[in-house]
């Protein structure tokens, strides 16, 4: 843990965070900048432009080489945008220092006389565009929605467990009907397999047309080539073994519309308010007994009360689901704006959509953990039913509807609220009413277990 960090997710949490890092980190994006310009580098030499000759196979797999970045090639870079080096000044721009880091790296190898071809008719826009787009699509799909994946397994495996532990359901904060654990739990599982299903079809978008998307430069110089054609071309080899696609805008300014982005943090965000309120169901649950945690020896649940287990894996990913959820709401109504063809007020807020990933992806771990350990108290649950056997109530003037019986909901309402409830006056209750022998044993036999509907087999995941 680094003591001295600003931000949690390189302190307490970075140890958490390995699979996000090699992905969206700031070493990440460099090595994704540095293969969008070999990668445009490689097109371009398929083009037979005059003094370009196409790349050998020993060439392209150079290129292959080089943006397999090891540390001393990100402090080389970092070196020429901040310090200078080897007799080049400092360049104080990042996307600069990638074009002559390439160009030191290759000015002794068989690409010498071909280096003035890097970054050719590209604004720095087109490369981070690109590169951000590939983040985005590494990040959904190599971080945050395999945890996603292993959390709603862990809520299915769950429901099933408990498909049929009975437990009071409760609205507007009140005893209102049978449930069973299983089926609540299931709810949250199904509403996040449609959220997961969605970020599965996601794409992001990118662009790559030049200084203000109209391909100026590229015409200027080579008018009878097809520029966007060659764009697509580019992105084609960008998605190369990737799951989660990038896609080329066919018309922008100076940056991507970014219409994709907000998209994509929306789902993300719509995931995260489900997980949100489960976290704070599970709280609830917790806190009225219903679920017991799994003591952790030597855990130390308060400073001061030897004898308390805080659900400390639950309010952790509550805090930093909310934490995500401000920033991707930021994200998705900041990004898609920018006065006229640009304005840089972006670009600051565009290097910290990892951050938004990182709270995620904690948050997703600490519900994770925290469903590893917990267990459904049973008994409790069905002692807290028992309590109320005036949920059966909307149960019995059901029956009583059905059969015909005139007032019943009135005659219920008038006999269940505003008093004590026990199962003898409700037993009495029944025998008193004015029905048939068949009705009356209809609802002699109403009880807690057989009056929870298909919830077991909801809880099962059997829909129809």
């Amino acid at each position: 843990m680094e003591i001295s960090a600003l931000c949690p997710l390189d302190g307490r949490y970075s140890g958490r965070l390995g699979a996000l890092r090699s992905v969206m980190s700031e070493a990440a994006f460099t090595a994704s900048r540095v293969r969008v310009e070999s990668t445009w580098f490689e097109i371009l030499s398929s083009l037979r432009l005059p003094g370009f000759k196409s790349l050998t196979l020993k060439e392209k797999q150079l290129l292959q080489q080089v943006c397999a970045l090891q540390e001393k090639d990100l402090a080389d870079i970092r070196a020429l945008e901040f310090a200078g080096l080897n007799g080049i000044s400092a360049t104080r721009h990042d996307v600069k220092a990638v074009e002559y880091y390439l160009k030191l790296r290759l000015q002794n190898t068989s690409l010498k006389d071909r280096l003035n071809w890097l970054h050719f008719a590209l604004t720095s826009e087109d490369v981070n565009s690109a590169a951000y787009a590939m983040l985005l699509s590494d990040g959904l799909e190599k971080a945050l929605l395999p945890a996603l994946e292993n959390l709603q397994k862990a809520l299915i495996r769950l429901a099933k467990k408990e498909a049929r532990s009975l437990m009071l359901a409760r609205t507007h904060g009140q005893p209102a009907v049978p449930t069973t654990f299983g089926k609540e739990m299931r709810v949250f599982a199904q509403r996040l397999a449609l959220q997961m299903a969605e970020l599965k079809t996601r794409q992001i978008s990118c662009k790559f047309g030049g200084a203000v998307g109209n391909y100026n430069a590229h015409y200027a110089a080579f008018p009878n080539i097809n520029w966007p054609r060659c764009a697509q071309r580019f992105v084609k080899e960008l998605n190369r073994g990737r799951k989660i696609k990038i896609y080329l805008s066919p018309v922008s300014t100076q940056v991507d519309n970014r219409d994709s982005y907000a998209a994509l943090f929306d789902n993300i965000r719509r995931a995260n308010v489900i997980l949100l309120g489960f976290s704070q169901d599970m709280w609830r649950y917790i806190s009225a007994g219903l679920v017991h945690q799994k003591t952790v020896r030597g855990e130390v649940g308060s400073s001061t009360m030897p004898q308390k287990v805080n659900p400390i894996d639950f309010e952790n990913a509550e805090g930093n689901l909310q934490l995500a959820d401000a920033l991707l709401s930021f994200f998705a109504q900041k990004l898609p704006q920018s006065r006229l063809q640009r304005d840089l007020s972006d670009s600051t807020v565009l290097r910290n959509m990892a951050v938004a990933f990182g709270y995620c992806l904690v948050a997703y771990q600490s519900l994770l953990k925290g469903l590893g350990k917990i267990d459904f108290n049973r008994q409790a649950a069905k002692q807290e039913l028992q309590a109320h056997p005036e949920v059966l109530a909307e149960g019995i003037q059901t029956i009583l509807r059905a059969a015909g019986y005139a007032n019943a909901y009135e005659t219920l309402r008038d006999f269940t609220r505003g008093r004590p409830m026990t199962a003898a006056l409700l037993k009495d209750f029944i025998e008193s009413l004015s029905v048939d022998e068949q009705t009356k044993n209809k609802l002699r036999s109403l009880r807690f277990e057989n009056y929870t509907g298909r919830a077991a087999a909801l809880a099962e995941g059997k829909y129809d």
